[in-house]
């Protein structure tokens, strides 16, 4: 019985994997998809997406793209969560299950989706209680509605009721009974009957056949199955409902769709009509070219007024009946409940308006412009009279100004030339004048014709005859002024000549008064300079005269005057000129000389007194008294020195002008010589006076130096040993450390003085004899002051650095006993807590204080340090400074002891504060770990909880093995604390021992899911393996079912090399499928729940999946083989066609040899030919042996072998003849070389006869 229904269920979802499979089919053929295995295709998530956007007509969420487990388990919860969305319940059903496969969970979701979609929508309502039915129910009463009138066909279900084949005929009679004859159906022949009707309704209907007979035909019919096939039939015949309806309304509206059409079309006639002639006018009047006259205007506006009248009144009419005929088009559409009629291409009755705006628009700018037009010409003629009489007016003036400045009548001197320039220059102020009329003129003639008017040329030929005769005019005003102003200047120069004359006349310079004395005669030479300058001025002023007047004598064309009279007065002014600086020179030269002389004498005498006066200031001067006083009569003297060697080039210079004027013999030179004498004998005595004074003054200086440092270096000396001998040492470190850096600078001086004391001895060996007794006292007492100033330095450095040793040593005891003070009474004070966040805290604080004992040590080490160089050093309270050293070891080591003490004590309660902090937290993780192991017992069979199982109990175990050594280290840890502290024993073991009870229980806990999770990793493992195997196999099938050929030789060579290197691959994984299926046997063998329904549909579609790679290989192997014997046919096939090629062009170019040597020539190719082909001729036979042997084989390609073969065949019928004509040729070759030869014996034999000769003896 089980089996039975076992058996059942197979069927079953055998037919509905088929049915659903072609209606998703039937559906993805819209997008150009289609699936093959319902299970495998629609594990991705992408088929799935793509048959949900068809049904619904909605866009998902774009799928993933990749083959991997997590871009699947996506892509199905992207078609999932759309399908929750449309309120559509998934019971039990993951996107696991599709991705893994499951068979009953894929069908389930495929028949949700076609509730959801197909069936779903189906409601019929009964005409009795007007009751509305949903589904399933709907669709089983809509069947029995439509074969109520057939009595054989009785449906109350969709199962048994369909069999017989006769309700599917019966629905397809009912709508279509042209088809089918129904009255020919028995039931007994159930099979033809549903044949025939899953046919036609394929055939006929366009229905996608989702079933086949033996689907229905048996004893338990799939009732989803019948229910999606009968569901297409129902959409079918709705819509063929749908269109008959529709078709009848059609028929009612076409003969008023025919009436309406008559009326548009006349109403887009009429329209186009009006609005061709609407553009034309248009056209016609906005072309604003306009008649250039008067008249020509006046005619155009008439017109256009005979257009407004008349023409447009009747199409303004037109415009109207238009709109009339449209509003009766729009009535009738409107009765006949018709779509309102919408003129196109631009005819509605706003377009033509708008049209008509635009003529009225263009109609307006036509008017405006003619009438402005006419405006404008009226303007032009008025402006062509007024020109005309202006031109007249100017004409006349013109001519009579012109004649006026042709006249040069200037005068002959100055008033007279000036006269006719004024009124030159009122003529230029009247013409001036009247250049606005004559551009009154030009303005007139532009305004015309930048207005077009239609006489401009004469107008223009006015303008310029104005214009010519006008610029004629200014050039004869401007060549006259420029006359006059030559005449103007010309007089205006000879003028300036008289003038010139009278003033050379007036000036005087033959005066004999030279001076008396050396102010007088700067005087004279003061007034001469000024003359000489006015005649400098006066020379270029007649300079410029002079070229002035000269260049009218070289001007061309006109001359205002002669030239020779110009270059008579030229020289008479120049010659007056010369005499005049000739005069000038000499009465200078007599004055230079004049003072030159008193200059001298007056030198020469201040000279003397100068001399006189320095030798009374050193007569009278002594030698000072201090150093003081002697520096400051050096540097009076020093400033004498300098006054006398300045002087000196003065008195030298004076000394010899004196000699030149005496060699000159002026006037004047008696006595200069006993001048110069007297003078040179002061300035001898002058200079020996000084000479001595600065002597004394040198030796006074250094006396009174060496004096002075003698003093300063015994009051430094005794200063600085009173310093040195002090009895202070300080009283502290600070002070004493004061004083030590003040005695070092004290003895750095003291230092620094040495080179002085040595210097003082070397300069009184340098004094004078008068100087040195008087200084050698204080010399001596200087050196023995500064020897007892060093040695009590040296002493008292020494005090100094052992007091500050002491002092230092002091300061650092006290502070050390300072700190250990505070520290002991806070350590006496200190109580160790229970609370482990306080002894923490504590344990911080002892850390801090670790670090400053550290501090602490270091300063007690340089104490002792200290302490050992001052013993060392025999200081005199070395017995003091030995007791205070050991008083502060001893605290020290006091303190250290404490400390450690408290630290242990510490140590201890923290180590049993975290003890049981570490006693808690594991007992607590165990106690966690052991529920987590109890919620995970699995009681199911199926493959998901079994991977659930084992994932979750390998984390268990990487837990549990973490926890292991924390155990262990605990325990060591409660035996270290129970043996340190033994009052605590207790306190410290009773944790451990619950939680080793805790752990026990757990280990077992653990202990009875090792089973499972053996058996999990096992499955997981095959289950991985079996996996990877699949989708190598999918991707090697995929490779194998390759339809590829190739075109060459070589693809075809590369093909069949890769295809055995894929047998390689797939023996490869021979070993792969058999450990698969000997894992299997194994898993059997299991006691443990495994899910062996899904392992063995896996293990079935490996069977089919391997068997068939085995078929598709040998499949394709086959087809390469073929094909590449067919490359290696065609490769012969070529070289056999180039054969015949080249001996078919051979025997083309066969020619009759004439010679002895071609005939033989001739015949060694022929020998050569007929072997060549004789051998070729054996190969083609065997070409076409082959191909006729692979078309009996019924190779794939023997259509083109057979075309090739007869193609060859053809060629080799066609290279017989040709044989056979070359053989022919041979042979007449052969007689012709035959007779040649014979003619050349023949030759030879009459050649030898001729030349043959008697011998001579």
């Amino acid at each position: 019985m089980k089996a039975k229904r076992l058996t059942l269920y197979t069927h079953r979802d055998a037919v509905q994997k088929k049915t659903f499979t072609k209606w998703v089919n039937s559906h993805l053929s819209r997008v150009s998809c289609r699936i093959a295995d319902l299970y495998n295709d629609l594990r991705d998530g992408y088929m799935l997406t793509r048959l949900l956007e068809v049904l619904s007509g909605e866009l998902l969420p774009r799928p993933t793209r990749g083959r991997m487990r997590i871009h699947c388990l996506e892509n199905v919860d992207k078609a999932l969560q759309f399908l929750k969305e449309q309120r559509v319940h998934l019971e039990n059903v993951g996107s696991h299950d599709i991705v893994d496969g499951n068979h009953r969970l894929t069908l389930g979701l495929i028949w949700t989706i076609i509730l959801r979609f197909q069936i779903q929508v189906i409601k019929i309502e009964t005409e009795d209680n007007r009751e509305t039915r949903s589904a399933k129910d709907a669709l089983l009463l809509w069947c029995q509605m439509k074969t109520a009138g057939y009595s054989e066909v009785n449906i109350q279900n969709f199962t048994t009721c369909w069999r017989d084949g006769l309700a599917f005929n019966a629905l397809i009679h009912r709508h279509r009974p042209d088809l089918i004859e129904f009255n020919k159906l028995t039931r007994s022949n159930a099979t033809h009957n549903l044949q025939q009707a899953f046919n036609i309704a394929e055939q006929s209907l366009g229905l996608t056949k989702l079933l086949d007979p033996e689907d229905v035909n048996t004893e338990n019919p799939d009732e989803k199955s019948i229910i999606t096939y009968v569901v297409s039939y129902y959409h079918y015949f709705s819509k063929m409902k749908a269109l008959i309806v529709e078709g009848k309304r059609v028929g009612k509206v076409l003969e008023n769709c025919v009436e309406a059409e008559k009326i548009v079309n006349r109403y887009e006639g009429l329209a186009s009509d009006l609005l061709d002639w609407i553009e034309k006018t248009i056209a016609v009047i906005s072309n604003q070219k306009f008649a250039n006259s008067l008249t020509g205007v006046q005619q155009q506006l008439q017109a256009f007024t005979t257009y407004c009248t008349i023409e447009k009144p009747i199409k303004f009419q037109e415009k109207g009946n238009l709109e009339v005929l449209l509003f009766t088009i729009q009535s009738k559409l409107r009765a006949n409940n018709q779509k309102p009629y919408v003129p196109h291409d631009g005819k509605l009755i706003s377009d033509i308006n708008k049209a008509w705006e635009r003529l009225e628009k263009a109609e307006h700018e036509r008017g405006v412009a003619l009438r402005k037009e006419l405006i404008r010409q009226e303007k032009l003629e008025l402006l062509a009279q007024r020109f005309d009489h202006k031109t007249t007016m100017r004409q006349a003036w013109l001519n009579e100004n012109q004649r006026l400045v042709s006249q040069d009548n200037f005068g002959y001197d100055l008033p007279a030339v000036e006269a006719a320039m004024k009124k030159h220059e009122a003529i230029e102020a009247d013409i001036a004048s009247y250049e606005d009329r004559i551009g009154v003129v030009v303005e007139l003639a532009g305004e015309m014709e930048a207005e077009g008017y239609y006489d401009i040329r004469r107008i223009l030929a006015r303008k310029e005859n104005i214009l010519g005769q006008w610029g004629l005019l200014k050039e004869l005003v401007v060549g006259r002024k420029a006359r006059l102003e030559q005449n103007l200047a010309l007089q205006k120069t000879f003028q300036d000549m008289v003038y010139m004359i009278d003033w050379m006349e007036d000036t005087q310079l033959l005066s004999q008064d030279f001076g008396k004395h050396l102010l007088e005669v700067d005087d004279l030479l003061q007034t001469h300079s000024l003359q000489e300058a006015d005649i400098s001025v006066q020379a270029e002023r007649v300079e410029t005269l002079n070229s002035a007047a000269l260049k009218f004598t070289t001007l061309e064309g006109y001359q205002p005057c002669d030239p020779q009279v110009i270059c008579n007065r030229v020289n008479h002014v120049s010659t007056c000129l010369e005499e005049l600086k000739q005069l000038a020179d000499k009465r200078h030269e007599d004055l230079e000389e004049s003072r030159q002389l008193w200059a001298f004498f007056q030198e020469l005498e201040e000279s003397a007194v100068w001399i006189r006066e320095k030798s009374s200031i050193l007569g009278a001067q002594g030698y000072g008294k201090d150093v003081t006083s002697v520096l400051k009569l050096l540097q009076k003297h020093k400033t004498l020195a300098g006054e006398l060697l300045a002087h000196r080039s003065l008195l030298q210079n004076t000394i010899k002008r004196g000699k030149q004027i005496l060699s000159e013999q002026s006037f004047g030179a008696a006595g200069i010589q006993d001048h110069i004498l007297e003078v040179k004998a002061d300035w001898k005595n002058l200079e020996d006076q000084a000479a001595l004074r600065l002597h004394h003054l040198q030796e006074a200086l250094n006396a009174s130096q060496f004096s002075t440092e003698t003093d300063d270096l015994l009051a430094w000396l005794q200063d600085a040993y009173r310093l040195v001998s002090s009895e202070d040492f300080g009283h502290d470190e600070y002070s004493t450390r004061s004083l030590l850096k003040k005695h070092r600078d004290v003895s750095d001086a003291v230092d620094k003085h040495r080179s002085h004391v040595v210097a003082l001895r070397q300069h009184l060996g340098a004094l004078p004899t008068q100087y040195r007794d008087q200084e050698v006292r204080g010399a001596v007492l200087a050196e023995q002051l500064y020897t007892e100033v060093v040695e009590v330095a040296v002493l008292r450095q020494q005090w100094l650095h052992d007091a500050l040793a002491v002092y230092r040593m002091f300061s650092e005891v006290n502070a050390c006993e300072l700190w250990i003070d505070e520290k002991e009474q806070w350590l006496d004070k200190m109580e160790v807590p229970e609370r482990l966040e306080d002894v923490e805290v504590v344990a911080h604080r002892f850390e801090s204080l670790d670090q400053e004992m550290n501090s602490l040590m270091g300063r007690i080490l340089d104490v002792n340090q200290i302490v050992q160089q001052l013993l060392d050093g025999g200081h005199p309270s070395s017995t003091e400074v030995r007791g205070c050293q050991d008083h502060l070891n001893s605290r020290w080591n006091q303190i250290v002891e404490l400390v450690e003490q408290r630290k242990d004590h510490l140590d201890s309660v923290l180590r049993l504060q975290n003890y049981l902090l570490e006693c808690t937290e594991i007992k607590s993780q165990i106690q966690d770990k052991r529920k987590a192991i109890d919620a995970t017992q699995y009681a199911g069979s199926d493959l998901g909880g079994v991977l659930a199982l084992q994932r979750r109990l390998s984390t268990m175990e990487g837990a549990l093995s973490v926890l292991e050594p924390k155990l262990m280290h605990l325990q060591e840890e409660a035996e270290h604390l129970a043996s340190a502290q033994p009052a605590r024993a207790m306190e410290v073991l009773v944790p451990f021992e619950g939680i080793s009870v805790e752990w026990e229980e757990l280990k077992r806990t653990l202990q009875g899911c090792e089973d499972s999770l053996m058996v999990a990793g096992r499955l997981q493992s095959f289950i991985q393996d079996l996996d990877s195997f699949l989708t190598w196999l999918v991707q090697t099938q995929t490779s194998a079912a390759s339809d590829q050929l190739p075109n060459t030789l070589e693809e075809a060579e590369k093909l069949i090399n890769k295809h055995a290197a894929l047998k390689e691959e797939i023996g490869r994984y021979e070993e792969d499928y058999e450990r698969l299926q000997a894992v299997n046997e194994l898993l059997e063998t299991e006691e443990a729940p495994l899910p062996h329904a899904a392992l063995q549909q896996w293990l079935q579609k490996l069977d089919v999946g391997w068997n068939k790679l085995l078929e598709m290989w040998e499949s394709r192997r086959e087809v390469l083989v073929q094909a590449h014997i067919f490359h290696l046919f065609l490769r012969d096939v070529k070289q056999a066609e180039s054969f015949l090629n080249n001996q078919e062009s051979a025997l083309a170019l066969v020619e009759v040899p004439t010679t002895v040597e071609t005939v033989e020539a001739a015949l060694r190719k022929h020998k050569d030919f007929t072997t060549t082909m004789e051998l070729n001729l054996h190969r083609i036979k065997a070409v076409i042996e082959a191909g006729e042997s692979l078309i009996s084989q019924n190779n794939i390609y023997s259509d083109r072998i057979r075309q090739r073969v007869d193609a060859l065949a053809n060629e080799g019928m066609y290279i017989v003849p040709s044989l056979l004509l070359l053989l022919i040729q041979s042979q007449e070759t052969e007689r012709e070389r035959k007779l040649a030869c014979y003619r050349t014996s023949v030759s030879l034999a009459t050649l030898l006869l001729q030349n043959k000769r008697p011998l001579q003896i």
